[in-house]
């Protein structure tokens, strides 16, 4: 991984490649929208296996590709790249490109799904283990 200068946040820059592990079990840069890379974050939450915040799952494999491939049918003018599904609902979370991570409601219409308010995935993180707490309270 090229490493950023002395103060670069997490010591990587955005466009380092991905270990062969993590590009197992997420996106390849083919299938990715142009330019778009992982943020170091959430790599470093995948590199841990941490994939399970039940009621969030973090998409892996097949189902990942298979909602990428919808969202894009479904939602042609944006440039999401799904994180994790809900698992009672069809709530996403997403990476939308160059704003940061967004939760949409999948297979509404467009226009329609949200996901105005974009915020960074520490955060979305944050968010996840909140429903943690209160799904298994």
């Amino acid at each position: 991984m090229e490493v950023m200068p002395l103060g670069g946040r997490y010591g990587y820059t955005g466009n380092a490649p991905h270990d062969g592990i993590v590009m197992e079990i997420l996106l390849n840069q083919s299938e990715m929208p142009a330019g778009f890379h992982y943020p170091p974050e959430f790599l470093a939450i995948v590199r841990q296996k941490l994939l399970d915040f039940d009621p969030w799952i973090i998409l892996t494999k097949e189902r990942l590709r298979t909602r990428t491939q919808g969202l894009r049918e479904r939602y042609p003018a944006r440039e999401l790249v799904p994180i994790a599904k809900r698992e009672y609902n069809d709530d996403l979370a997403c990476f939308e490109k160059n704003k940061g991570v967004v939760i949409i409601h999948d297979f509404a219409s467009p226009g329609f799904e949200g996901g105005q308010t974009h915020i960074p995935f520490w955060d979305w993180l944050r968010l996840a283990l909140e429903d943690i707490i209160a799904y298994n309270s």
